[in-house]
This record gives structure tokens, C-alpha cells and sequence, in this order.
């Protein structure tokens, strides 16, 4: 079995909207509203152009990926950070922790290698059954709740990733 990692571009965005569709069957059938779950090929090759999303391959099939939403770009977050916007891994691989898998290389290449950013966000709907406390294993805290008109209340929460660069990127914050 052989296993990759690559950037994501909108010529792979059929194959990025099935991995989507399936990896949010789940949350849709929960009545959560996430764009993913119901996103469409338009949509799918516009989020691909707009933000930076990298894929794990396994054998040539792409079994997870994750998006990093630029405080720069059209969709930031709310921490002026990068942001994790749509994350999932195909069913097909429950149990594998491919999730984990792509969530660790993003974080170890992207965030801290290219973009040594002092800290990640992301949101989550607290309706959600186990996704606050999947994030928490991953490092993450919960910082403040918003109503987005989503119909479910999101939970903001965010990882530091370099406590020096987090503290000196907080001072430059403050007016």
C-alpha cells in the first residue's frame, strides 16, 4: 500500500467532491448543516481555487484531506489565522485514522514548516455529538461560540502551535 500527500488543485475537484459528499454523509443524516456535506462540483472547484487543501492518497485514492482557509483569503476565520475549514476522510477507511493522518502532515509541512504560523483555528457546530472532543485530543480549545445563520450555534476553537510566536503575535494584536 502505498501512501502520498499533495496539494489538492480544481482539476482533482470530482474526485474531491466525492470524498466530501461520502466523509459528510454522516453529519448531513444528523440535520448539521455543514457546506461540505452539501456541496456541489461548482462549489467544490471554487473552494479548491480559493483556499489551500491537500489530500491523502492511498494506493492513488484519495482517502482524506483538509482545507486551511487564509486569513488573507476570502473565507478567513475569526482569529485573523489560518483556519480549518473542511476536513474528512472516506468512510471507507474508519478505523485507519487517516484523518489524523492528514491532519499531522498539514500540521507538521504546512502550518509550522511553510507557514509557521503561531497558532490554527477552526469551528465546529456544538449540536455536534463528537467533534468538540475529537478536536480537544488534537490540542484544540474552545474560545467563543457565534450563530453564522447555519442553524446551529459554532464553536470556535483554536490550537497554538508556537507558544513565543502565538505571544508575540497576541501583542502585536492589541492597539
Amino acid at each position: 500500500m502505498s501512501e502520498h500527500y499533495r496539494q489538492l488543485t480544481a482539476a482533482d475537484s470530482e474526485i474531491y467532491l466525492a470524498l466530501m459528499l461520502e466523509a459528510y454523509a454522516q453529519v448531513k443524516e444528523l440535520g448539521i448543516h455543514f457546506d461540505a456535506a452539501t456541496t456541489s462540483k461548482a462549489q467544490v472547484t471554487q473552494h479548491l481555487q480559493q483556499h489551500g487543501v491537500w489530500g491523502l492518497f492511498v494506493d492513488d485514492d484519495l482517502a482524506a484531506s483538509i482545507t486551511l482557509r487564509y486569513p488573507w483569503g476570502p473565507l478567513p476565520g475569526p482569529f485573523g489565522l489560518p483556519h480549518i475549514g473542511w476536513f474528512g476522510a472516506h468512510p471507507r477507511y474508519r478505523g485507519e485514522q487517516r484523518g489524523r493522518q492528514i491532519y499531522d502532515w498539514v500540521e507538521t509541512h504546512i502550518l509550522r514548516g511553510q507557514l509557521r504560523a503561531p497558532a490554527v483555528s477552526l469551528g465546529t457546530a456544538i449540536s455536534h455529538p463528537w467533534l468538540i472532543p475529537f478536536y480537544q485530543q488534537y490540542g484544540f480549545e474552545p474560545s467563543h461560540e457565534a450563530d453564522l445563520g447555519k442553524g446551529h450555534i459554532t464553536l470556535f476553537m483554536k490550537k497554538i502551535l508556537d507558544e513565543a510566536a502565538h505571544s508575540a503575535w497576541l501583542a502585536r494584536q492589541s492597539p
